[in-house]
């Protein structure tokens, strides 16, 4: 099971790449807090219907999985692991309670 469930703030700006396949990926920094301990986790959004619009600082959920993606640069192959988003929203809303209930309950089905 790959279900990744992130609640953080932007630590920088939204991007947005347009690839030449035609899809349109958007790429957020969360950065995340617990017990005193910050991380920065990358997280990358392919072809998202409804992008909130949001800034650095702003506080997101994330639901989503990792994934370990290989690309070729400057000769060599390297590799970045990620948070492929299935949905990045604010928190509080019910769209971000509903997906995180469904996250939840796909790990423990009887929660």
């Amino acid at each position: 099971m790959n279900i990744v469930l992130i609640e953080g703030h932007l630590s920088s700006a939204p991007r947005r790449r347009d690839l030449p396949s035609g899809s349109a990926l958007h790429s957020y920094e969360v950065s995340t807090s617990d017990g005193g301990v910050t991380r920065s986790v990358p997280v990358v959004w392919l072809d998202p219907v409804r992008p909130p619009s949001l800034s650095t600082g702003d506080h997101v959920v994330v639901v989503g999985s990792i994934r370990r993606r290989f690309f070729r640069a400057g000769g060599a192959v390297a590799s970045r692991t990620e948070v492929e988003a299935e949905l990045v929203v604010r928190p509080g809303s019910a769209r971000a309670r509903r997906a995180c209930a469904e996250a939840v309950a796909s790990v423990i089905p009887d929660c």
